[in-house]
């Protein structure tokens, strides 16, 4: 399946054909057994499989000796026998990552995932969203995918919504109302389908019969927070449930700060909303900075704990957003502009300056004589007599003998709406 046009809305009812990739089944292989073997964003590993490739990385990991190398001349090899398989890696991660691969088993891996109608993807692949490439050595070594849509298609057109998982009723209504409009207008929603803003942002845009994509930290198998095991089961049903680990794997705190880099690189732009200062949801919106996508911010109450965080990042380099009209005008196409903000336009904001001062001259009480109204006003008698009679047809002033007051008909209310013209 190829991409569509970043400018096109996407739905929910796009359904992805199967898998394409030049790359070999061994290579699809080794990746499914490293993703058991090797932590998500482990830089020494990424920096040696792009170096060997996944088959070549694992064959040197798994040989007798783990200070021998590969014989000369043969794939894989950088030098002769007795040397170090990854030098400059410690011996300690060298040794943890053949620990766990004596337990690999990708056949077994790849089979539990297909068992749950997921698949699992590896860069080459059709389906492989090109901007996590940007990751460099910390990209993920492949995706494991459940759900109907096309990643990808997708990506191109996806805003990250994260936030405190300890949030206020005011957090998550803004949550919940900016993923709703987001989806209205054809984005795609990501977040990490955690309790509090996570949670929100997700259910708002289910709610829009929208598009969602949740990237957990543990097996796509595995519904974390359990709480949230219905929810995961809706996304999984409309829109993409997406993680580095394999079946069955759980989550650890680190997983949690590790899976925040591939949100914040598969998206256009990420949005704060509620944040402490040691919010794990920051790290999201600090990846984002550094690979060079947009960085938003909802305020919040300048005394709330909750928003200090936010608060924190737009003193730096994040933009505040106040809803789905803004966020789009940072992440979407040119010209694509929020509507001007303004407050609601009175119907003595129309009058002519002229005509406005001799109305701000009328007394609010008792009738006053024109000759009164001009001295006030600074204005020739006859030139403020034409504008009081000018006042009058327009219902702002009612004459009573020889003099003027203001009517006593309350003013109607502006319908101007926010952000009208």
């Amino acid at each position: 399946m190829t991409s569509t046009d970043p400018a096109t809305p996407v739905t929910p009812a796009t359904s992805v054909a199967p898998t394409a990739s030049t790359a070999s089944t061994d290579e699809r292989l080794a990746r499914v057994a490293l993703t058991r073997i090797v932590e998500p964003g482990d830089e020494h590993a990424g920096r040696w499989i792009r170096r060997y490739g996944a088959v070549g990385f694992l064959e040197r990991l798994l040989r007798p000796d783990s200070a021998s190398a590969a014989s000369p001349g043969s794939p894989g090899s950088s030098g002769p026998p007795g040397e170090e398989p990854f030098p400059g890696t410690g011996r300690k991660r060298v040794a943890s990552w053949r620990l766990r691969a004596t337990a690999a088993e990708p056949a077994r891996d790849l089979d539990a995932v297909h068992a749950l109608g997921g698949r699992f993807l590896i860069p080459g692949d059709t389906e492989w969203p090109r901007q996590l490439d940007d990751l460099g050595d910390a990209r993920p070594l492949g995706l494991w995918l459940r759900g109907p849509a096309d990643l990808r298609t997708w990506a191109l057109r996806s805003v990250a919504l994260v936030g405190a998982r300890a949030c206020t009723p005011y957090g998550a209504h803004l949550a919940t109302d900016l993923a709703t409009g987001l989806a209205r207008k054809g984005w795609v929603v990501v977040s990490g389908a955690a309790y509090g803003i996570d949670g929100a942002a997700h259910r708002g845009a289910l709610a829009a019969d929208g598009a969602t994509i949740a990237v957990l930290a543990c097996g796509v198998d595995v519904p974390y927070p359990r709480g949230h095991d219905r929810l995961i089961r809706r996304v999984t049903e409309q829109g993409l449930v997406v993680g580095e680990l394999p079946p069955g794997s759980h989550p650890t705190p680190s997983r949690f700060i590790l899976r925040n880099r591939v949100i914040a690189a598969l998206t256009r732009g990420t949005v704060v909303v509620e944040a402490r200062h040691r919010s794990g949801s920051l790290s999201t919106a600090r990846a984002a900075t550094r690979l060079g996508r947009h960085t938003m911010g909802v305020p919040g109450p300048a005394t709330s704990a909750l928003s200090a965080g936010v608060h924190e990042i737009l003193r730096g380099d994040a933009t505040l957003v106040t809803d789905a009209e803004e966020i789009v005008e940072l992440v979407g196409d040119m010209g694509q502009l929020a509507p001007e903000r303004r407050g609601p336009v009175l119907p003595r904001d129309l009058l002519a300056p002229a005509t406005a001062h001799v109305l701000e001259a009328v007394p609010a009480r008792g009738p006053t004589p024109t000759t009164a109204i001009a001295r006030r006003a600074g204005t020739h008698p006859d030139e403020t007599l034409a504008k009081l009679y000018e006042l009058h047809s327009l219902g702002f002033v009612e004459r009573h003998g020889e003099g003027w007051r203001l009517t006593n008909t309350a003013t109607q209310a502006s319908n101007a709406r926010r952000g009208g013209t």
